[in-house]
Parts: C-alpha cells; structure tokens; sequence
C-alpha cells in the first residue's frame, strides 16, 4: 500500500517527477524552493521525510541528485540520470575530479555509468578520431590513478595539460598514443605523467548544463 502524503508532499512529489521527465534529472533544492514557495529548510525537510516513506532516495547526506524510487525502491526511469561535472579549469596539484572549478555539468545514465566521482573532459582536436572520440566529445572518466597497457586514459601532462590518449608504460618512459596517423606519440618521465582516469564512455551531441 502506498503510504499516505500531505498536499504539500505530494505537490513536491509531482513536481520532482515532472522535472525528471523533462530534464532528466531533479532540479536543485533551491529551485524547488522558489518553485513551491517555501523555504529551502521546507523542502530539505519533506525530502527527509520522504525518504523515510521509501519515495525518495538522496545520494549521500549532503547529495544534489535525488531519485524517485518505485515500488521495487529501485530509481524510477527518469530519475536513473544524474549530474557528473565536466573539467574545466585544472587546479595543480588536485586530481581532476576533485577541482573547484567545473565547466559545467552532464546528465549520465546511472544503469550506463554506475561508479562514484565520474568526471567528464572535453576533448579537443582530432588526435583520437580512429578510436571513435571526436573534437568536442565528451570523455566520461572513472578516477584511477594508475592504468593498463592500451587502455584509454584521462592524464595530466606536467600538471597543467589534460588529455585524452592511448597509455603505454615503457621500461624508462611512459608513451601517450594517439589515434590517428596524423599526429605522433609522445614519450614522458615519469614524474610527468599522472593518471587521473579511465575512459568508460563517449558522450557526443550531449546537452551539457552550465555550472550556477
């Protein structure tokens, strides 16, 4: 039997869902406040209480992404997606998908991409088009810090320079392959490499979201 709401619950509710089957993900507790007009303390609240009834589902204490569970408590269809952000500016020093600053954010499919601190890079040029990824696609990253040979990876060149290529670990170097005859390998030390992730996917024509 489903459990029991107040009019203010089930109006979060209905709006939640239509959000989700709009956008493909729950909007922000800020704009469901100002939606609803009530506080976001309001809103933070009925969504405890809604998870408490088994409706919803927050990912993490402090999380952005909410689902809405069906009768199985397992994400309903539209709510599957959530936001992973995509690099923008590089901050020395931290791994890619610890960075402050975002150049905005992609929608994934949960079922697709199931791991935890998925970042996404832009990639730029043509160096990998034999390998399907294309100027302007979208890399979707699992944060490794280590990587096998020819697997696709997300590295940091000397710390400032992030790109998508080819790994290959040598007895005294590392090499960086790329996928398309036009452009040649590049060898470095190997304190000049860090391997920041490995590419599970390809986004290509995805609607990426601005950072507000």
């Amino acid at each position: 039997m489903a459990p029991e709401l107040t009019p203010k619950q089930q109006g979060l509710l209905e709006y939640l869902e239509a959000e989700a089957s709009r956008a493909g993900a729950t909007p922000s507790l800020r704009r469901t406040a100002a939606h609803l007009g009530v506080s976001h303390a309001a809103v933070a609240q009925m969504i405890r209480t809604l998870e408490k009834k088994g409706i919803l589902r927050r990912e993490g204490r402090y999380g952005r992404a909410v689902h809405i569970l069906n009768r199985f408590h397992r994400p309903a269809g539209p709510s599957r997606f959530r936001e992973i952000p995509i690099v923008g500016h590089i901050a020395a020093g931290l791994p890619l998908y610890a960075q402050q600053e975002w150049g905005g954010s992609l929608l994934v499919d949960t079922d697709l991409y199931p791991g935890a601190n998925l970042f996404a890079l832009r990639v730029r040029g043509d160096s990998m088009k034999d390998a399907g990824i294309l100027d302007g696609d979208l890399a979707v990253c699992e944060p490794r810090q280590f990587a096998e040979n020819g697997e696709i990876v997300a590295a940091l060149i000397r710390r400032e320079e992030a790109t998508v290529k080819r790994f290959f670990l040598r007895k005294k170097h590392i090499e960086l392959r790329p996928e398309n005859p036009a452009h040649r390998p590049a060898v470095y030390g190997f304190d000049e490499i860090l391997i920041q992730g490995k590419v599970i996917g390809i986004q290509r024509g995805a609607d990426a979201m601005e950072q507000v």
